[in-house]
């Protein structure tokens, strides 16, 4: 099959699922059917909804971040963070930039790989948020995640170095001080992080 055939019969698939969605809403199971875009698009409510194309302080922290996640808890088998890692649960297929699961939570196949498909809601969700992107929306998917069992949810904004910190109780913390040290989701208690460290990989 050639690339030319497959460019146009994703462009008529993406076509006539915007037909669709003009005349009805649009399924999540339709919405799954309708290839990946670039960037990716997240379900929500009903709508198709594009998320922003990452930039430098958005992916410098993205990838510290989940490493650093990675470093002290993938090691010892009790969770594993996860980049743009499509989640879809309760209505809903999101994206959240870091996606982090208690290793017990992880979905796998009967080989015991990793599985594909993540249909559960994170144990620990965290987003950065970019420059033009609505922060309303944003945390709509943190409260959906907290609605759906997840533990913690940060909300982490670049540009004015702030963390918002929404705990499972849907209560709100904010954190700005440098000194100040980061709450974390009970499973990851042995990750110790402050907010002037947290942005200190903005530094070059």
């Amino acid at each position: 099959m050639s690339i030319a055939y497959n460019l146009k019969q994703t462009i008529a698939t993406m076509a006539t699922a915007m037909v669709q969605t003009l005349t009805k809403p649009l399924t999540l199971t339709e919405f799954l059917q309708i290839p990946e875009t670039k960037p990716a698009s997240e379900f929500i409510d009903g709508d198709i909804i594009q998320k922003p194309m990452p930039q430098g302080k958005h992916s410098s922290l993205q990838l510290d971040l989940g490493s650093s996640i990675n470093l002290a808890l993938k090691t010892q088998r009790i969770a594993r963070a996860y980049s743009e890692l499509r989640c879809t649960f309760g209505g809903r297929s999101i994206i959240p930039d870091i996606s982090v699961f208690i290793w017990e939570h992880i979905p796998r196949d009967l080989d015991r790989k990793v599985s594909n498909l993540f249909e559960i809601a994170p144990d620990w969700t965290i987003e950065i948020l970019s420059p033009d992107q609505s922060q309303t929306k944003v945390i709509r998917n943190i409260i959906h995640c907290l609605n759906h069992g997840s533990q913690m949810g940060w909300l982490i904004d670049p540009n004015e170095e702030i963390v918002f910190v929404y705990f499972s109780d849907r209560t709100l913390a904010i954190f700005e001080d440098k000194s100040d040290l980061l709450p974390m989701p009970a499973f990851a208690e042995g990750l110790q992080l402050t907010v002037g460290e947290l942005f200190s990989w903005l530094e070059m």
